[in-house]
This record gives C-alpha cells, sequence and structure tokens, in this order.
C-alpha cells in the first residue's frame, strides 16, 4: 500500500514494505521518476542528465484508490494497492502504463570492484581490432550495495516504438523485438525510446541493460542502479519530445561547415605523400572533397600501439603537411585510441600519473585529470600541427568478442564484451566510457582554440554525448546488400534516440570474406582493386579479374544513400575507395558517383540549416517515416526510407539489379523500387517534378544514376552551386526551391562556418515564407550578422507545380522581398 509521505519539490511515496517513490517534473512536460527499495533517496550524481531545472507547481490530487500528480502536459496516475503508475498527456489520452500487479522490481544486489597491483603483468596482444592487454585483478573487495532492476510497461497496440541506439540487427520498429544493450564494435547504445504516441522514456542508467517487447514481456532491465531513475518526455510531436531530451541532456553545438562536405578515408594512408596525392587528384578531376582521413598505426613503427604523435619518417612535417592540406581547401582528421601498449611516451606519462585503468592500457576517462593529461597529449603532438577532427575509433575499449570463425550466440555476446569490462570498470559504469572519453576531447579543445569546432567521431555513443561534438558511426560492417538495408532503420533508430549526428562506413568496412573471423564476411572479394577503365555497363572481356562490378554497383548505391546522412564518409578495408577505382569519367559507376557527391554539395544550404536547427530547435536532421507521420500505420513498418530534415524523402536501392558478385550480369531484373508515399499530403519526384498523392504504394524508377528522392509538397529547399569544397565559394548564388501545394516555411541559417561566435549572436536567419493562398514567397528581412557574412547574394527562386516550373532571379541584400508565382519570371 502506497501513501503520501510529503509534497515538497517532487511528491515522495512509500509502500508498507518500505519502498520510496518519488514523482517531480523538470518542465510541465518531462516527468522525473525515482524509486529505492526500503532506504532513503541518496545524491545520485548524472552522466547524462545535465539540466538543473525543477518545475513544482505540479497539482497532487488524491481519489479513491489513487492519486493523480498533474501538470498541464502530463498526468500521472499512482495505484494506492499495487504502486502501478499510468501516463496520460494534457488531454486525458493515455500514453502507457505499467501493468496492473505494479511494473517497478528493485532487487538488492551487492557491488564489487577489482585491485590491481602497479607491477602486475599484462598480456599484451594485438588482434583484428587493434591491440589490447589484460591484467589479472590482485583483489576483489566489497564496494557497496546497489540494485538490479526491472521497469514493466503496458503499450498500446497502434503504436510504434524507436531508439535505443544503432545495432546490427537492422530493426526499425521495436515493437515485437529485443535489444541487449550494451557498447560492442557494432553496437552504440542511447537508453531512450519515443513513441508514436508522443512520448519518450530515458532511463538513467550507465549499466548493463536489455530492453524487451517480445514473448518475454515488455520490460527494461538494468544490471546496477544505485537507485531506478527514469525520466518520461510527453509532447505533441516527436521535434517537441526531443526537445525535451536536449533538455534533459543538454544541447548539441554546431558542426562545422567543411563537416557536410565529402570525407575521403580508407584503412589506410602510409604517407604523407599518400594523404597529399589523393587531395590532388580529387582537386584534378574536380570531384569536390572536405577532408582526409588518417587511419590507425599513423604512429612512429615499432614505439608502441596508441602513440599520439605521427611517424617521423612517414610524416616528417606534420605542419607543413597540414599547411599544404589547407592551401587545397582541405581538412585532416586523424585517429587516436583511448589504448596504448609497447612502453610508448604516452603510455608511459598515463601510468607514472596513475591514469591507467587496471589493464595499464586504456586511460581512466573517468577521472577529469586523466582526461585531461589524454588531452595535453593529443594537444601537442596532433592539435598544435593543425589537424582539424578527431576520431576517436574504439571507444568500446573492452569489447572483447571479436575473435574465431563462428559468431558467439549472443547471450555468450554480452556475457564476453561486460564481463571484460567489469574487470577494469565499476558495473554501473560500462557504458559510459565514451560519453566520458568525449568530454575530454571537447572541453580540452574548446580550451585550447575557439576557432575550431570540435568535430569527433566514434565508435560508440550514449545518452547526452551529442553535448561534445560527436559524430558515431556503425562500426566495422560488411559490404553486403543485406548489411546496406539493415543500415538505415539502424540510422533512424539512432537519431530517434536523441543523438542527432550518425554515419557509416560507404561501401561496409570489410569486403572479402575470410573464413577465419565470423565478421570479416563481405561478398566481394575482388573488389575494385582493378584501375581498368570501364566505359559501357558490360564487363571488357579481356578483363584480368581483380574488380567486381558487383560491388561497384553495391558501393555506388551505399554511397547514393550515405549522400543524405549527417556525415558523408567513404572507408573501409581491403579494397581502396577513392572515385577512381570505379572507372573513369564517362563510365557508369565513376558518373553516378560524381553526381551524388556534387548533389551533397548543392544541398549545402539546407544541410547546414538543418545542422543549425539541431543546436537552436533540437530538430532531428534523420526522420523516421513512422515519427512524422504517426497517424499513418503503413509509416509503421517502412524501414528502407527515411527523411532528411521536413521536405526530402531518401529511398535507398538495397538490391543489385545489374551485376552479382563476380561481375556476373543480372538480365531481366527491374530497375525500380517500391516506395510508399505517406497521406496528409503530396509529393514531387524531385528528379521529374510529377506530383503524387500521398497513402500510395508506387514503384519507382531507380536506374544506377538515380536513387528515387521525393520532396513534401508545401517544401522550402535551398540549394547552391557545386563547389570543390565547402568554403570555396562563399557569395555562390543561391537556388531556393518552392514545392508548391501547401503552405511552406523554411530558416535559411547562415556563419561563419566554424568557431563558436554563434554562441554569442555571431549568425544570421533568413526566414522563407511560401504562401499557397496568395502565391507568394516572402523573403523576410535579414535578423542578425556576423563579420565574413556575405551581404549581397543573388537568389534563383523556383516554383515547382504539378504542371510547370517558374524561376526568377533577384538580388537579396537583407531586405524583405516578396516573389509572386505566376508574375514575370522563366516559364519553363
Amino acid at each position: 500500500m502506497f501513501t503520501l509521505e510529503n509534497r515538497d519539490e517532487a511528491a515522495t511515496f512509500v509502500s508498507s514494505e518500505g519502498q520510496r517513490l518519488q514523482i517531480g517534473f523538470i518542465t510541465p512536460s518531462i516527468a522525473k521518476i525515482r524509486c529505492v527499495a526500503a532506504a532513503n533517496f541518496g545524491e545520485m550524481a548524472s552522466r547524462i542528465v545535465v539540466t538543473d531545472l525543477s518545475w513544482t507547481d505540479f497539482q497532487t490530487e488524491e481519489a479513491g484508490d489513487c492519486y493523480t500528480i498533474a501538470s498541464p502536459s502530463l498526468r500521472i496516475k499512482l495505484s494506492k494497492e499495487t504502486g502501478a503508475l499510468s501516463y496520460r498527456d494534457g488531454a486525458g489520452k493515455l500514453l502507457f502504463r505499467e501493468p496492473e500487479h505494479g511494473g517497478r522490481w528493485l532487487t538488492p544486489k551487492p557491488i564489487y570492484r577489482n585491485l590491481f597491483r602497479g607491477d602486475a603483468a599484462a598480456a599484451f596482444g594485438l588482434h583484428i581490432d587493434g591491440a589490447r592487454a589484460v591484467v589479472t585483478p590482485d583483489e576483489t573487495v566489497f564496494d557497496r550495495d546497489a540494485y538490479e532492476v526491472k521497469l514493466e510497461f503496458v503499450f498500446s497496440d497502434d503504436e510504434a516504438l524507436y531508439g535505443l541506439g544503432s545495432h546490427e540487427e537492422g530493426y526499425g520498429n521495436l515493437r515485437g523485438r529485443s535489444r541487449e544493450l550494451y557498447q560492442q564494435n557494432m553496437k552504440a547504445v542511447v537508453p531512450y525510446f519515443v513513441s508514436t504516441r508522443g512520448y519518450g522514456v530515458l532511463l538513467d542508467c550507465c549499466s548493463l541493460m536489455s530492453f524487451h517487447d517480445d514473448a518475454l514481456g515488455s520490460y527494461w532491465w538494468a544490471d546496477v542502479v544505485d537507485e531506478l531513475r527514469f525520466y518520461v518526455i510527453a509532447s505533441e510531436s516527436f521535434d517537441e519530445v526531443t526537445r525535451g531530451y536536449y533538455t534533459l541532456t543538454g544541447s548539441a553545438p554546431m558542426l562545422p561547415r567543411w563537416a557536410l562536405g565529402y570525407l575521403q578515408s580508407k584503412e589506410r594512408y602510409v604517407t604523407a605523400d599518400e594523404l597529399l596525392d589523393v587531395v590532388k587528384e580529387y582537386r584534378r578531376r574536380k570531384i569536390p572533397l572536405d577532408a582526409v582521413i588518417l587511419d590507425w598505426k599513423s604512429w612512429p613503427n615499432c614505439a608502441g600501439w596508441g602513440q599520439k604523435s605521427l611517424d617521423p619518417l612517414r610524416f616528417p612535417q606534420p605542419g607543413a603537411m597540414m599547411n599544404e592540406l589547407h592551401a587545397m581547401g582541405a581538412r585532416l582528421m586523424v585517429s587516436i585510441w583511448p589504448i596504448m601498449t609497447g612502453g610508448s611516451p604516452d603510455q608511459r606519462e598515463l601510468l607514472a600519473k596513475g591514469f591507467m585503468l587496471g589493464n595499464q592500457s586504456t586511460y581512466n576517462a573517468f577521472d577529469a585529470e586523466a582526461r585531461a593529461c589524454y588531452w595535453q597529449q593529443a594537444k601537442t603532438e596532433l592539435f598544435e600541427h593543425g589537424v582539424d577532427g578527431w576520431w576517436c575509433d574504439c571507444t568500446e575499449p573492452f569489447e572483447a568478442d571479436w575473435s574465431g570463425a563462428v559468431k558467439p550466440e549472443q547471450h555468450l555476446r554480452v556475457a564476453i564484451n561486460t564481463q571484460q569490462s567489469k574487470l577494469y570498470l565499476d558495473a554501473a559504469e560500462i557504458n559510459a566510457y565514451s560519453l566520458a572519453h568525449s568530454q575530454g576531447i571537447y572541453e580540452g579543445q574548446r580550451g585550447a582554440d575557439a576557432t575550431k569546432r570540435v568535430v569527433n567521431l566514434t565508435r560508440s555513443s550514449y545518452a547526452g554525448q551529442h553535448r561534445y561534438g560527436t559524430v558515431t558511426w556503425s562500426g566495422d560492417i560488411c559490404g553486403t546488400w543485406e548489411v546496406l538495408r539493415r543500415s538505415i532503420p539502424e540510422g533512424l533508430n539512432f537519431c530517434a534516440a536523441g543523438e542527432p549526428y550518425w554515419t557509416l562506413d560507404i561501401g561496409g568496412f570489410f569486403v572479402n570474406y575470410d573464413h577465419r573471423y565470423w565478421f570479416w564476411r563481405g561478398d566481394y572479394p575482388d573488389g575494385c582493386r582493378g584501375l581498368t577503365d570501364m566505359n559501357a555497363m558490360a564487363p571488357d572481356p579481356s578483363d584480368d579479374g581483380s574488380r567486381d562490378l558487383g560491388y561497384w554497383e553495391l558501393y555506388t548505391r551505399w554511397l547514393q544513400y550515405a549522400t543524405f546522412l549527417p556525415l558523408f564518409r567513404s572507408h573501409g578495408t581491403d579494397v581502396p575507395r577513392e572515385i577512381w577505382r570505379f572507372g573513369e569519367e564517362g563510365s557508369p559507376f565513376y558518373d553516378a558517383i560524381a553526381a551524388f557527391i556534387r548533389f551533397r554539395y548543392r544541398l549545402l544550404p539546407y544541410l547546414y540549416s538543418l545542422v543549425a536547427a539541431v543546436t537552436r530547435k533540437g530538430t532531428m536532421m534523420m526522420r523516421a517515416l513512422a515519427l512524422e507521420f504517426p497517424a499513418d500505420r503503413a509509416t509503421h513498418s517502412v524501414d528502407d526510407q527515411c527523411l532528411l530534415g521536413p521536405a526530402l524523402m531518401v529511398c535507398p536501392v538495397t538490391r543489385p539489379m545489374y551485376y552479382e558478385a563476380g561481375s556476373r550480369a543480372l538480365v531481366g531484373v527491374s530497375h525500380t523500387r517500391l516506395v510508399y508515399l505517406p497521406v496528409s499530403c503530396a509529393w514531387f519526384d524531385f528528379w521529374t517534378n510529377a506530383l503524387y498523392a500521398g497513402g500510395q504504394t508506387l514503384e519507382a524508377e531507380a536506374p544506377l544514376e538515380r536513387m528515387p528522392i521525393y520532396v513534401r509538397a508545401g517544401s522550402i529547399v535551398p540549394m547552391t552551386e557545386v563547389m570543390q569544397f565547402t568554403d570555396e565559394t562563399p557569395d555562390a548564388p543561391y537556388e531556393i526551391r518552392v514545392y508548391c501545394g501547401a503552405d511552406a516555411n523554411f530558416e535559411l541559417y547562415e556563419d561563419a562556418g566554424d568557431g563558436y561566435e554563434y554562441e554569442t549572436g555571431a549568425f544570421a536567419l533568413i526566414r522563407l515564407e511560401w504562401s499557397e493562398a496568395a502565391q507568394t514567397l516572402t523573403v523576410a528581412e535579414r535578423e542578425g550578422e556576423f563579420s565574413s557574412m556575405v551581404r549581397v547574394r543573388d537568389y534563383r527562386i523556383v516554383f515547382i507545380t504539378a504542371v510547370h516550373i517558374e524561376a526568377h532571379v533577384v538580388t537579396y541584400t537583407g531586405e524583405r522581398l516578396q516573389i509572386r508565382a505566376n508574375d514575370e519570371g522563366l516559364s519553363r
């Protein structure tokens, strides 16, 4: 039996068994629920939640067999008898509830920690996924009492769930699914999900977890917590719910504009000359490129794994190399590791200062002084030479199942990885290493140089990590059509979980099939090694077999999809990925790849404005159809389409149409794919401008050079000219495309492209508004300014309707403009 104990900043209830339950509010739409068993609440700090907001004007009512704790946006009912909670929005609609018998279970659990001798022998090894070190604990001692917890749910039949991060299984809608939530090479965990019914749930926990909505029940289980603490966010739309998530976890800083360009990488560039030659060749070919990425082993040969300084033999003048790159308009991102072995200088320094974990090779990212020391090494050895971005690889440093020919069963993989982590980390913290590591990089760089925005590409993530300038990629995936298909919903789930920037290795990391390893299972042993020109879709009869047109097709389709991801990066092992590996200009694959790279640059004003909306409003770039159109039940099962911002619906091709592996030509295969157009609006085919009603499935044309893209009627899409890097032509004209059929608006955002002056107001907004009734586009007076702002720019206004295209050329000086369709424009 639960009774009200007190009502101060939160309402606290106690059961006859001694369980304490506290219900409070952060804002009227965000509830904070805490629960302990037979104890008082402690002062548990959160790594995830950073807000200190508290809203105390809630109402507490007692009526019959329940209590109600209510704000204008959220009504929480508590059963006196069982403690079961139910959640309704301000209008009374049920969001979700706990089972009638009660849905919160806390089991006391003793927590132990391992002690290590500083002189303990370490077993070092070099594996496929890098160096590892293992040390046997000297002693295991009791640390504290905590809980294992279970939180049960009753969901509605008509809702879909998304979130929990990016995993390898390929799920979209999480209903009827389960997730094991621990960090691993191809698992990036975020303990937060959202529903099409207009709510989200964040579990404030950093231990191993699992989520179930299957035959075992609907619940969230956590291995170790000091108290059960979770947050419920209720709002009418996905964007509003996500804003609540950012209220709790902090906002995402702006990415620099260059991070939206094309980034070329492979495993691996070996010398400075090789890096520079790649950029020079892109410039010679006039294929846009903004950054080249330096993968692992850039450190001095034979000097230990993970040293952050560059090899003086292969990169003899890093400052001069950086100057030459920058002179060509290119940036450099460098891979750095939290693991250091072999007695490298960085490892020795961290060991001497007591900043290593028990394995003597992984630095303690949970220690603020250790983070500062690690950053200082990166700053002195790399950043001061001009390095522009970080690739924080292996941010789940105790991943331990990356070996053997047979993939371990799921329950064994959970045990293998988490037990290894628990050797060196508190069991309640094993999911949060990447979060702490990212904090050190962000705070270190911000303290060192405010003119460069932090860009940190990480393989793991956690709730709140976005506030440290991170982009997460999906790990070392395989080059297969199935993996491409699975990647689409996994990226959407990651972004649905409130972490905005996600990407992947274009073409898959592993392309070959290696029978020795369960994870090295690509379908294309010949990849694109051959450099033979290909001027036709048919293979050259004299070809030596050193390339695989099946892989060329897969890579091309993968790149077309990745054109619309927040970060656009080609990377992988086995085969090189530069554009000239796929033919030459005038050949089909080369031309298709070049066209989409160029298209990415045409979209820069749209993309950069979406990045600004992430920072300013908490609006996701990548969006699952079901969360955008929650009332359209058909979208709940659409896993291979997504929205980029409010306007563009991207429909990747996920099956071969021209070649199988081994360059075997396919005959009689349709060059189309099915596309579902959501209800409530009409849709324009981006390529043909044909208009289609929503609520139907189309067979869309999808030849090699085209991926189906649709634009929502009532959209404004700002574009620009193709340039060779994002800052090449600051005053390039804009093309403002207005897709008519409904009212539309868009905030065009501009700033310096780098640095943090935008945080103090150094940016400009240009509000674009289309009135369908008046057939008029209003370009509002520019708001704000910054030192390098282009004050006069040509705009080409293009009105697109179901029957014609009409273009107007105007000069925008920052003053308000109105352009009426069917007035004096060019009609064609």
